[in-house]
């Protein structure tokens, strides 16, 4: 289905509600994309959606939307105008060339671990991004390579978030880490952290903030108050392909190659053994 603008597809999602997890793809280029949506479809949402430029030449099979989706307003109005639209629908949002990974998500469905936070009163899911990065950048220039991917096995730290008076908010961290990390003075500070709550469930009168959080604090919790609840990873090459696309950071990276570096076998146990995410109490 090919929609010109999003009310259209806001009315349509109106008129036949989807009936399982909804994921969300903000295509900013034409990298992975078909391997993004693959991912997704295997992890059993109902329905992936693709939001790009009206110009940007995609596959026509597509469930695409026309959108402006690179500006920094693009990821709230969409994912404002989707919730409005679907209530208690789980959603998760992501860019093209991310890969969601989540506890023993190669034989059980997002809709099980979706189910299941329900069952633990819990509406959101935390997600960390995990940047990926090819290991010759020679034979990928723009950093992107699935079979010769890496990521950073260390270097991940929290600090705890504050409000305006300066006091700790309640189970709520900002994460950093991996390439924004390694290459900060290449990334703007608002920009840095890893943290993402890239898998919720739609009720009325959620809204996404501008900084990407959510105006009910509990949503942006990395567990609910009696125990550790299951997180998420994204894997994306979204930072590496930045840093090689960005003309102040372009020529001075001639690898993101470090002693720490690892290679990635698109496992989730691989990302347990990091702890760049954890099951909580799901066994």
């Amino acid at each position: 289905m090919h929609y010109l603008n999003l009310p259209a597809l806001i009315n349509d999602l109106k008129r036949s509600p989807p009936t399982g997890p909804i994921a969300l793809v903000l295509v900013e280029d034409g990298i992975e994309v078909q391997s993004t949506i693959t991912h997704l479809q295997k992890a059993g949402f109902a329905r992936v959606i693709t939001f790009a430029p009206s110009d940007m030449a995609l596959p026509e099979d597509l469930d695409r939307v026309d959108h402006a989706v690179l500006t920094d307003a693009a990821l709230p109005e969409i994912v404002n105008a989707v919730m409005a639209a679907v209530p208690d629908i789980w959603l998760h949002y992501c860019y093209n060339a991310e890969y969601l990974f989540y506890p023993f998500c190669e034989h059980r469905s997002v809709g099980e671990m979706t189910t299941f936070a329900m069952e633990e009163r819990r509406d959101s899911i935390l997600t960390y991004v995990v940047d990926l990065y090819a290991g010759d950048l020679q034979h990928a220039p723009l950093a992107v390579a699935r079979d010769d991917a890496f990521l950073d096995r260390s270097g991940y730290y929290a600090l705890a978030r504050t409000d305006e008076t300066g006091a700790a908010l309640e189970r709520q961290m900002d994460f950093y880490g991996g390439l924004r990390w390694r290459f900060e003075e290449h990334v703007p500070y608002h920009r840095r952290r890893i943290d993402r709550v890239s898998l919720f469930r739609a009720v009325p009168g959620l809204k996404m903030l501008p900084d990407r959080l959510f105006n009910v604090p509990e949503y942006n919790t990395f567990a609910c108050p009696w125990h550790n609840n299951l997180t998420a990873a994204v894997c994306s090459f979204r930072t590496a392909k930045a840093l090689k696309r960005n003309p102040g950071s372009r020529y001075q990276i001639e690898s993101f190659h470090w002693q720490n570096s690892v290679r990635f076998n698109w496992q989730s146990q691989q990302l347990f053994d990091l702890g760049l995410m954890e099951p909580g109490q799901w066994f």
